[in-house]
């Protein structure tokens, strides 16, 4: 659908651009949505895989949101016929950075050709390169964080001051960043994978290092967090870029009563199900959209549910082509009949928003992807950490500061005790807990707060669309 030429307005049509990652998207497609009922006029490029996951958004804004459909540039490293990352095993996003930088002419067409074009982009963070083509319009670009601000500060630092390391050979040799408020550390196999694979003269890194360097010179930077969470790391955003167009904007969620939803076709039964649990009595399990569990962690994972006696909802992701076969994502046998009555199993993609919201829901062993961490804030959750790779230990990092976190295991191949995972599930209940729930309840409340009228992350929205277009 495209909107007639005349009906826009020149100073407030923007280009909104995401990189397509699950956790990448939704929340710059939520972001969209808050801009257009602020009035602002919008083209989001995307290829034609990638089409069907506006439609909802496109339908709530037919008048003011518009698409530019790109064909898919392709590269060797990914299949003919895959458009976004969920597809890809770990480690395809940086293929995909790398394909998507070929969009840069096709885009420089489109603009030179458009009678109107957007007077400003907001692409995500790893489309740095879209702040080069910015340049070459003359117009502003936004990188768009789907990262908080402490994630963002760590990243930011990698790449500005990096750390001298003492023992090469070491992969937990602690890396301390004493400038970042509060100075967190990290052992190095913590850090940022894009960062750890750095190889300088290899044409991918250096694309890609050109990328996020390109990021801290955008114009602005707009986060999916807020103020009242993550303050101090926003102002050390602030001061280390030497601006303050930096945007907290968050909690990023789609509208509740509304036709734009990210939940999946299992709804109804998963909700139903809650439906019937007593309030706050239930785990929710979700490694979110890229992690698949090794049967190891299956197994361990089922165990601890099994032995631990709560009620549960785990939502399961399986394995894609790039996983080798048999070795992930099997639900261990005759398991689900063992705790029938107590726990769902869901395969696929659970509508987490609304089971997160749900009164049942007390408690979420996550892997502290930032989107999940947003929803589980939002709705007032405790949550079970267990990161994985990229931002989650940071962000892991934040929530254990700000007590509304405990933690359960860390890292990719870690195989948890399951007598240890059953204890911390029975714990998250109970009264042992009560001082982090409580934490957490407050954390939804002010998150409630901020994107309520007036409240800081509307305002922030507010000074975000006034500074687009002046």
């Amino acid at each position: 659908m495209t909107i007639p030429i005349a009906d826009i307005d020149p100073g407030s049509h923007i280009l909104v651009f995401p990189y397509p990652a699950q956790g990448h998207m939704l929340s710059l497609l939520d972001l969209t949505h808050q801009l257009a009922i602020r009035g602002v006029f919008i083209t989001i490029l995307v290829t034609p895989n990638n089409l069907p996951v506006l439609s909802s958004l496109l339908s709530a804004h037919p008048t003011t949101i518009t698409t530019l459909v790109l064909p898919f540039p392709p590269h060797p490293s990914i299949p003919s016929g895959i458009e976004n990352v969920k597809d890809l095993p770990a480690g395809g996003f940086k293929s995909m950075m790398v394909a998507l930088g070929d969009l840069h002419n096709p885009l420089l067409d489109w603009f030179q050709n458009h009678p109107t074009p957007p007077v400003a982009i907001i692409s995500d963070m790893f489309l740095g390169w879209t702040h080069h083509l910015a340049c070459q319009l003359g117009i502003r670009r936004y990188t768009f964080s789907p990262s908080g601000a402490l994630a963002l500060s760590v990243i930011f630092s990698l790449w500005r001051y990096p750390p001298k390391r003492a023992e090469p050979q070491n992969e937990n040799e602690m890396i301390r960043f004493p400038k970042i408020p509060n100075s967190p550390e990290y052992p190095w196999w913590q850090l940022s994978p894009i960062y750890r694979s750095y190889v300088e003269g290899d044409p991918t890194s250096e694309f890609i290092k050109d990328g996020l360097s390109a990021n801290m010179a955008s114009w602005g930077i707009v986060i999916n967090s807020f103020s009242e969470l993550e303050r101090v790391y926003v102002d050390h955003l602030k001061e280390e870029l030497r601006h303050n167009r930096v945007f907290a904007v968050g909690p990023l969620l789609p509208p509740s009563n509304s036709t734009i939803s990210r939940d999946g076709s299992s709804s109804k039964e998963v909700l139903s199900w809650l439906d019937t649990c007593a309030s706050q009595s239930v785990v929710y399990v979700c490694f979110g959209s890229q992690a698949v569990l090794t049967n190891e962690q299956m197994e361990v994972v089922a165990l601890g549910l099994e032995k631990s006696l709560v009620n549960f909802v785990w939502s399961v992701k399986e394995p894609t082509a790039g996983h080798v076969t048999g070795k992930y994502g099997k639900i261990p046998a005759g398991f689900e009949e063992r705790v029938a009555g107590r726990g769902v199993v869901v395969r696929g993609w659970a509508p987490q928003v609304a089971i997160l919201s749900h009164d049942s829901v007390s408690a979420f062993l996550t892997h502290c992807g930032w989107n999940s961490i947003m929803e589980a804030v939002a709705a007032g959750v405790l949550m079970l950490t267990w990161p994985m790779s990229a931002d989650q230990f940071s962000n892991a990092t934040l929530l254990h500061e700000l007590k509304v976190g405990i933690r359960a295991s860390e890292g990719p191949d870690t195989v948890p005790d399951s007598g240890e995972l059953a204890e911390l599930f029975s714990k998250s209940l109970s009264e042992k807990t009560r001082v982090e729930r409580e934490r957490a309840k407050e954390f939804g409340s002010a998150a409630k707060q901020a994107t309520s009228e007036n409240g800081s992350s509307w305002k922030e929205l507010d000074r975000l669309v006034a500074n687009l277009s002046h």
